[in-house]
């Protein structure tokens, strides 16, 4: 994880965009430009949550919609105008589950549910210090830090909060490990990602399993300090990512036989983020590095039937060197185009690339501040 993991979340830098008042409110109007030719495929678009720095309350939804190739930026002040401090601070994940879109809001607190049609508001859900989110049929499962959003070496374990999709209430939750992460579901089971984040320097090593039948943690893998992100692929492997403690120990991927529920193996690639899609895993990692001072930016793809890394890089053209901070990244479920965000300097608008399959760039657009989480939205298929 970046140095941004930090400025995010424990410093904050207060800035106010003003374009519009609405009492004592700020309304900022959407935006739209043409910036590819229409693509007819079972995928209408997407939506792209930007996260906004901590404490400016300005995480923004934007939609690129495929049919007329027009990038539509800020959307939701416009299509919620009575909603007071509209969509919030830190928008920390997004997905599309049935009818419904659902906008993981950190540091405010909540989920934001709309419609997956219009991003039109249908409810807030509230959940304290809420990271990341996940569906299993009727529920959505909810990681959560509980506690206030500050570094302490005594915060308390973490939860995962359990949501009825069709009340959009709270009906349960489990105590899981420190500060969870992302979460991933296999052979019913909730997979958890303990990151310990707020206890540095002693950080949390172990994945928390869930099952969901009962919705109690049955075990703990132990894996790597700092763990972030967890995704399954279609052999019954989970790739974990621990961005290490950003001084000696650097950031690694391992690997998680999810029928044994042990840890079986691992790569020395850093992972900021990572997207699977078929049997690749595209990676990139900004990792940073107190006593360098600096991040260190690398990409690359890896062979999930192989268990090995590939490709070093999957931006052919060169324009990899134009990105200052990759921030977010997404595969088009029909053209396999690569979608890569820049969060450049984390307070001014971010960028989205558009990459072919072949790694060339297409297009590219401004976003909100921090582009970074991705929703699909038409047909989709799951190949896990």
């Amino acid at each position: 994880m970046s140095k941004n993991y930090y400025i995010l979340y424990f410093v904050g830098i207060l800035s106010v965009l003003f374009t519009s008042c609405r009492e004592d409110d700020v309304l900022v109007y959407s935006e739209s430009h043409k910036i590819s030719i229409p693509q007819f495929t079972d995928i209408d678009g997407f939506y792209l949550l930007n996260e906004g720095n901590m404490g400016s309350n300005k995480s923004t939804l934007d939609y690129f919609d495929e049919k007329t190739g027009i990038y539509h930026k800020n959307i939701y002040a416009e299509t919620n105008p009575t909603v007071v401090k509209e969509l919030g601070d830190v928008g920390n994940d997004l997905k599309i589950y049935g009818s419904k879109l659902y906008a993981v809001i950190n540091c405010s607190h909540k989920v934001e549910v709309m419609e997956a049609a219009t991003a039109k508001r249908i409810k807030q859900i509230e959940i304290p210090n809420c990271r990341y989110i996940v569906f299993d049929k009727e529920y959505a499962y909810v990681s959560s830090y509980v506690s206030p959003v500050q570094i302490d070496p005594n915060a308390p374990l973490g939860a995962v909060f359990k949501v009825d999709t069709t009340t959009l209430e709270v009906v349960d939750e489990v105590t899981v490990g420190y500060q969870p992460e992302e979460m991933e579901i296999r052979f019913g089971k909730l997979y958890v990602a303990n990151s310990g984040g707020y206890r540095v320097p002693n950080y949390d090593n172990t994945i928390s399993v869930i099952d969901l039948e009962t919705f109690t943690e049955i075990k703990k893998i132990e894996v790597a300090i700092n763990l972030h992100r967890i995704k399954g692929d279609k052999y019954g492997m989970l790739y974990t990512s621990s961005r290490g403690d950003y001084y000696h120990k650097s950031s690694k991927l391992y690997i998680i036989d999810c029928y044994k529920d042990q840890l079986v193996d691992s790569l020395d690639i850093a992972v900021s983020n990572m997207c699977i899609d078929g049997d690749s895993a595209y990676v990139y990692s900004t990792e940073w590095n107190y006593t360098a001072g600096d991040n260190t930016v690398t990409y690359g793809i890896i062979d999930l039937k192989k268990r090995e890394v590939v490709s070093r890089n999957f931006i052919k053209d060169g324009t990899d060197k134009k990105i200052k901070i990759p921030y977010g990244i997404a595969i088009h479920p029909i053209t396999k185009d690569i979608y890569v965000t820049d969060a450049k300097n984390y307070v001014s608008p971010g960028t989205l690339y558009c990459f072919s399959k072949e790694g060339i760039l297409k297009w590219k657009t401004m976003t909100g501040d921090i582009p970074a989480h991705f929703a699909f939205k038409g047909k989709l298929k799951n190949e896990n």
